[in-house]
């Protein structure tokens, strides 16, 4: 069987935009605007870490931020947000690929009615 020019054009698109699906994500809202009442429960922290592997496949890297938001919330009990959030964010090289680590810090909060 002969695969002509065309078909190999469209096999190298579809691979092509397989491939770069795995690299979209969504936005996250890291510091939502507080309620008009609240309460300051302590200090929150959450950290989650994602790779780029072979420079191209990347693995639980796009989520990271949301995972560590989520993280932060759940680190103080009954808090709903947060507020003076804090980013940072730290990487290391390995062999075949990058890791990157992701924190998030600042004030728990909950609505007070």
């Amino acid at each position: 069987m002969m695969i002509t020019r065309s078909t190999k054009c469209l096999i190298c698109l579809c691979a092509t935009v397989f491939l770069l699906q795995g690299c979209s994500s969504s936005p996250v809202n890291i510091a939502p605007r507080p309620p008009a009442r609240y309460e300051v429960l302590g200090r929150a922290e959450g950290s989650a870490c994602g790779s780029l592997f072979s420079c191209f496949l990347p693995i639980m890297l796009n989520s990271r931020v949301e995972r560590a938001y989520d993280r932060a919330l759940e680190s103080v009990p009954g808090s709903t947000g947060l507020i003076n959030v804090k980013l940072d964010e730290a990487w290391f090289w390995w062999y075949l690929g990058t890791t990157k680590i992701t924190t998030i810090s600042g004030d728990a909060i909950k609505e007070v009615e």
